[in-house]
């Protein structure tokens, strides 16, 4: 017989847990199918959530594991291959597992495709790194590199100014005439060296991050290099169903409502699965409100039955 839960969450991250911790407070049988790929698996610690700054990622998960469990919530290790629609939804597990769920949240996440530079995917997480708020504070005030991807980096490397004054932005294989004149008053002003030439690879020495060398063989002495990974929006899932996209500078997103609800009806999304930018905070914030929706959805559908009836 197939097994049927209230509530099937895809994915086992930050938004995902969230979600099912609300749920299984509420009472709903609740299955989280997690694949074991969280977005910042590669980071030693997260920061900026209250409470939780400087705790390691794999830590926060392993505890949110623990609290859903005493909710009667169900996690098993495996991956959705299929998410099909009728009076209720069939989710089909790689493993050869189908159940049935009167509601489903996705939180898939997503993956970062990082500048094919040699040493930057070893090194991404520990001394190369993607966003200042997240680890500015940890490598303040030390030499900074930005690997420029495109004329947008131009942001990065003025924004993680405010940790560093020794900011070095390579150019890498941007042109210094794509720069507008904006750009490049505004780096000048934030003390931020200009580097053009491509990247060739990265000096490593005793396992830490020492230099940037570009292709004539010049080496600029850094000790933290920032990237701008591509984002890859996990939204396969979504897009089988029917659900509506909306691109955006870092991939095709969900329409959702303010509380995650995407076009299809009975399927939320939150986490990276929403947005480029959800930190950690905004994943638990958003599976959380996502949650309590789906709550107040299953209760009026279940009233409004028994009214007719």
């Amino acid at each position: 017989m197939t097994e049927r839960y209230a509530v099937v969450v895809v994915g086992g991250g930050t938004a995902g847990l969230s979600a099912a911790l609300v749920l299984g407070r509420a009472r709903h049988r609740t299955l989280v199918v997690d694949a074991g790929e969280p977005r910042n698996a590669p980071a030693a610690h997260m920061q900026g959530y209250l409470s939780r700054d400087g705790m390691p990622p794999a830590e926060f998960l392993a505890v949110g594991r623990e609290e859903i469990a005493r909710y009667g919530v169900e996690l098993v290790r495996d991956r959705v291959v299929a998410v099909e629609k009728g009076d209720d939804f069939a989710v089909v597990l790689a493993g050869g597992r189908t159940v049935r769920a009167r509601r489903v949240v996705i939180a898939t996440g997503l993956k970062d495709e990082l500048p094919a530079v040699p040493g930057v995917a070893e090194r991404f997480g520990r001394d190369v790194l993607h966003c200042p708020f997240c680890h500015g504070w940890e490598v303040r005030d030390q030499p900074f590199g930005v690997l420029a991807t495109s004329p947008a980096s131009v942001h990065q490397a003025l924004i993680v100014s405010q940790w560093s004054k020794d900011v070095r932005f390579f150019l890498h294989t941007v042109a210094e005439e794509e720069l507008s004149d904006q750009d490049l008053r505004r780096l000048a002003a934030a003390g931020v060296d200009v580097v053009p030439g491509e990247v060739a690879d990265l000096v490593v020495e005793d396992d830490r991050l020492t230099g940037v060398r570009l292709a004539d063989g010049t080496t600029h002495a850094r000790s933290v290099l920032f990237v701008a990974p591509r984002p890859v929006p996990q939204t396969g899932l979504l897009e089988r169903l029917g659900a509506e996209l909306h691109e955006t500078p870092f991939g095709a997103y969900p329409v959702v409502d303010p509380t995650g609800l995407t076009t299809v009806p009975g399927v939320w999304a939150a986490g990276n699965a929403i947005g480029f930018a959800e930190q950690v905070v905004h994943a638990a914030s958003g599976g959380y409100r996502a949650a309590a929706a789906i709550v107040g959805d299953l209760l009026m559908t279940d009233l409004d039955a028994a009214v007719q009836e």
